[in-house]
Formats: structure tokens, C-alpha cells, sequence
């Protein structure tokens, strides 16, 4: 074993250590929690890890090692990486991290930039459709029953606002679901419960940089000098200065939809049926 080899063996346990020891109520267990209270894993499961490269996805492949090498072993993982068109500066960070951390990358590549490329009108929402189905289509092909995104707890609560305040609908970003166009196969999200502060610090701890925007059209995000002027952008200003007047406020935002009370709903839908006050409300 060569002395480059032994510092980087050394690098990569530190990094896991720090997941279990200085990361573990922030992070691990918030991880296995939310596996644990939304059943995200059963026995069996062989599940596609899906990694774009940013923090979010690179932290997840870590924890779900962390958890078949100290917790459950009864589950199989294919770490999924999909070259969708990076310049390659971004490319080789992705491939350089996944080195550093240890990550055994199985990757596809496809043009899904290009093709976005000459899209005018929503070229984000196509981008991330052809992305997905890729995922879920290479996932099977392995003879994988699910795809685990690196969705957090800060990107719940910014859905939940974004649908009100923009879409006038209440809803979430689900822990789980099913595929429609898919099917057997199921999309996870183990990082629901894990605030981005808190990967952040992670990630600052251990001296880890990884692309910040994988998107072709926002490349500038790569040293953090581009300015994202979106929606979600939007609400995380908005949480951020809620959050100064109230401790409370993101959490709230978080249960406000597990904690609906149907009796004070003007209206709500489930399986194509509306459903009004007005139908029972003279019959209670």
C-alpha cells in the first residue's frame, strides 16, 4: 500500500468519523430517523443512490454506507451518477470528491443539456423530468427497486411555501413515492429530516467542496459567484428573515402539512375527487 493511498484511506475515515462522533444528532441520526418513521427501506431493497455532485447527494452516499456498514446490511446500493452534459471543470471536481470520499461512482452519460439547450419557455422543468426518468431507467435496468434523491428539510419547507404563494395549493415534497411511469420502482428521500446548515458545517468541517449548481445555465454557481434569481431563492430569503423573529418558524411551516384539519379546509382533492365543506356541511 503506497503512501498516497494510506493518507487518503486516513482522510476518508476521518470524514466517516465525523458523521457518527461530531455530526451525529444533526445529521445521522436525523438520517436514520427519517428512514425509520417513513419506512424509506425494507428488507431486500436494492436502491440507486443518485449523486449530481453537490453536497446534498454526496453526503447521502456517505450516510447510506455509514448505515450498511454500522446499521441495517440488508439492503443493496448502486451510487448512480449521470454526466447529463458538465463542463468539465465540474466533472472532474465530481469525479475528485467521489475519490476523496470514497464513493465507488457507476455512471451513464446522456445530453439532456444539449437538448434543453434550445428550450425557451421552462428549460429547468425539462431538465429535471429527462433527468429523473434517466435515473429511474438506468435504476431498473440495474435491478433497482428505488432511487434515493438528496432532497433536505430546507427544500420541504421552500416547496411548501412555493406551492402558496405561487401555485395557491397546499402540498409537499413527499418522503416517498411511488412511480407512475415506472413501474415497481419508488423514489426515496432519506435527507428530509437534515437542514442544509447543518450539511454546511458538515461539509465545512471537513474541508469539502463540491459543485454548487449542476445546471449548465447557472455554471457561474460553480465558485459561488453566480446569483440565482428564483422562486425558491426567493423563499429562502423569506425563511431566513421569518426565522429572526421566530425560532419556531420553519418547523411550524414543516407540520403545518401533517397537521391539517380537514373540518377547517375549504376544499381539498385525492384520486381525481373534489371535495367541497359545502357536501356535509348542513349534515353536521
Amino acid at each position: 500500500m503506497t503512501d498516497s493511498w494510506k493518507i487518503q484511506e486516513t482522510e476518508i475515515k476521518e470524514i466517516e468519523r465525523s458523521l457518527i462522533k461530531k455530526f451525529r444528532k444533526p445529521i445521522w441520526r436525523k438520517f436514520t430517523k427519517g428512514i425509520n418513521e417513513y419506512e424509506m427501506i425494507r428488507d431486500g431493497d436494492k436502491i440507486a443512490v443518485c449523486i449530481s455532485g453537490g453536497k446534498d447527494s454526496m453526503l447521502m452516499a456517505k450516510l447510506f454506507q455509514e448505515l450498511q456498514r454500522h446499521g441495517r446490511a440488508n439492503f443493496e446500493l448502486v451510487f448512480l451518477t449521470m454526466n447529463p452534459g458538465y463542463n468539465e471543470e465540474n466533472w472532474q471536481l465530481i469525479q475528485d470528491n467521489a475519490k476523496l470520499l470514497g464513493i465507488p461512482l457507476r455512471v451513464f452519460e446522456t445530453e439532456i443539456f444539449d437538448t434543453v439547450a434550445t428550450i425557451d419557455k421552462n428549460p429547468c422543468y425539462l431538465c429535471a423530468r429527462m433527468r429523473r426518468g434517466y435515473l429511474y431507467s438506468h435504476a431498473k435496468e440495474l435491478g433497482c427497486n428505488k432511487i434515493a434523491l438528496g432532497h433536505h428539510f430546507d427544500d420541504v419547507i421552500e416547496t411548501i411555501l412555493m406551492g402558496m404563494f405561487y401555485g395557491g395549493k397546499v402540498e409537499t415534497m413527499m418522503p416517498k413515492l411511488h412511480s407512475k411511469n415506472f413501474e415497481g420502482m419508488e423514489l426515496i428521500r432519506p435527507m428530509y429530516l437534515i437542514r442544509e446548515e447543518d450539511i454546511r458545517a458538515w461539509c465545512g468541517y471537513n474541508g469539502l467542496r463540491f459543485i454548487q449548481c449542476a445546471c449548465r445555465f447557472t455554471e457561474s454557481c460553480a465558485s459561488g459567484d453566480g446569483v440565482q434569481n428564483s422562486k425558491r431563492e426567493e423563499m429562502k430569503e423569506l425563511i431566513a428573515q421569518l426565522r429572526e423573529k421566530s425560532e419556531f418558524i420553519e418547523m411550524n411551516i414543516f407540520r403545518s402539512v401533517e397537521n391539517v384539519n380537514l373540518k377547517t379546509i375549504i376544499g381539498y382533492h385525492k384520486d381525481g375527487e373534489k371535495y367541497c365543506f359545502l357536501d356535509d356541511y348542513d349534515g353536521n
